[in-house]
């Protein structure tokens, strides 16, 4: 009796550990490596925080305005990524305005593994084979402040220099009624007409001209960005018209060739004395800085360094986020200053990087 209890007993231990879970088996593969994190302080806990690599190509770093978006893209992040989960390691490389040097540079960037690109373009048709290149390598692209022309990448962010124009023209239009000014004769500086922020900015100025009836553009100089071509150009301009009364200045970025061709032909006269020049320009560099501080420029419309940078750094998390765009440009309007409201205006990038 007792022999068929402890049968009766073993059977039914036997179908008990025959049912039980079983135990974790080692895994076949090794984990990948995890990214690196940093932690911070989130309600008297800690929350990790995923760090992204973004490499970004710059075409040159001559201006000082390059430097300033540069630090504001880092001062940004550092403000902002913690909020959203993240932290940004910025590989930043430099082409020395060849368009190999930096097809070669952004290879470099695909071959660490960067997890985002980003680039101002040296040509917008050669840098096409760089956003192929990375999207090929499944990493997201953004041209910065120059467009491709060729290849569409992920996002382009820069200004919107067609608004641009249009909202000094518009302030320029009322600038002149205010002060009684008519009969206006305008000399127009235009950029390299092979840089589409040019060409949109000439045309907001013109179908500001058609709108208002402000003033006639009497002549129209292109300089091709060149601040040999703005003196030489301006010089001759004025002397073939001399009931010219005004300037629209395409980027002050080399006023210092405006305010010499004007000296040379006696018409650089601040604003309130008699021959001003009434000028409009934009960007507001710091050689423009200076010139409206002097009351030789009447009105720009900046090339906002600061929110350019704030966009990109926006547009990062959002696609570290897998979160969607919604759109393939986002455009800064840039912002209205005259004489007025130029020590009012925050975050102007020529007043924190002066000329040197």
């Amino acid at each position: 009796m007792k022999r068929s209890v402890l049968l009766v007993i073993l059977a039914i231990s036997l179908v008990l550990t025959s049912c039980a879970a079983p135990a974790p088996s080692t895994p076949a593969t090794t984990p990948s490596t995890p990214a690196t994190t940093a932690t911070v302080p989130v309600s008297g806990t800690t929350t990790p925080l995923k760090q992204i690599v973004v490499g970004f190509s710059w075409n040159e770093k001559m201006h000082a305005l390059i430097q300033a978006w540069q630090d504001y893209m880092v001062k940004y992040a550092e403000e902002e990524a913690p909020k959203h989960g993240f932290t940004i390691k910025w590989i930043f490389n430099v082409a020395d305005s060849s368009p190999e040097q930096q097809a070669a540079n952004i290879e470099d960037l695909i071959n660490q593994k960067v997890d985002i690109i980003g680039a101002r373009a040296q040509d917008a048709v050669a840098i096409g084979a760089s956003i192929q290149a990375a999207q090929k390598a499944g990493i997201p692209f953004i041209t910065f402040d120059r467009e491709s022309a060729s290849v569409e990448p992920t996002l382009h962010v820069g200004a919107d220099s067609y608004a641009q124009a249009v909202s000094t023209a518009r302030k320029f239009a009322e600038i002149l009624k205010e002060n009684g000014v008519t009969d206006v004769k305008v000399i127009e500086l235009q950029g390299d007409l092979r840089d589409m922020n040019a060409v949109n900015r000439s045309k907001g100025w013109h179908d500001v001209e058609e709108e208002t009836h402000a003033w006639t553009t009497v002549a129209q100089v292109p300089t091709e960005w060149n601040p040999d071509k703005f003196l030489s150009g301006l010089s001759a301009a004025l002397a073939a018209h001399p009931e010219a009364n005004a300037l629209f200045v395409a980027s002050d970025f080399c006023f210092n060739s405006v305010v010499q061709a004007l000296k040379a032909a006696g018409k650089l006269h601040p604003r309130g004395e008699p021959g001003h020049i009434w000028i409009a320009a934009q960007d507001l560099n710091p050689e423009g800085y200076t010139a409206m501080k002097q009351g030789y420029i009447d009105v720009v419309t900046t090339y906002d360094a600061y929110y350019h940078a704030v966009e990109f750094v926006n547009a990062v998390l959002r696609i570290a986020a897998g979160e969607p765009i919604g759109v393939k440009k986002i455009l800064v309007p840039g912002r209205v200053v005259t004489p007025d409201t130029l020590d009012s205006t925050p975050n102007l990038w020529a007043r924190e990087y002066p000329e040197k």
